[in-house]
């Protein structure tokens, strides 16, 4: 999947994954069959215990704007947000950079 920011008229990746499963989710990146883009669903926060390089994080809520982001989250780190946001795209790093993706752009999923 793309996913797309509709705002700045940039791509932010070519190669999301939705992770439906309970496993895709849980193992997230470290999933060696995932691609190096996932979108997932959860609560309020995702760790970076035994990924070996940092990533972009962007946290999104139902109508795919970007209400958090962060760049440049280092391995073995915890990220938390208001859990009234379920969305959360984890992305290779610089891809905010790259893309100029910042808070309040409006994405989108193709």
């Amino acid at each position: 999947m793309w996913l797309i920011n509709l705002t700045k008229k940039t791509t932010v990746t070519t190669d999301a994954k939705e992770a439906l499963g309970f496993w895709d989710r849980m193992l997230g990146l470290l999933n060696n069959k995932n691609p190096r883009s996932l979108i997932f669903y959860t609560r309020f926060g995702i760790h970076t215990f035994g990924l070996d390089q940092p990533l972009d994080v962007l946290v999104l809520d139902k109508g795919f704007r970007v209400v958090q982001l962060k760049e440049n989250l280092k391995p073995n780190r915890l990220f938390f947000w208001n859990p009234r946001y379920l969305m959360v795209v984890e992305l290779p790093i610089n891809s905010i950079r790259l893309s100029k993706t910042s808070l309040g752009n409006q994405l989108k999923v193709e």
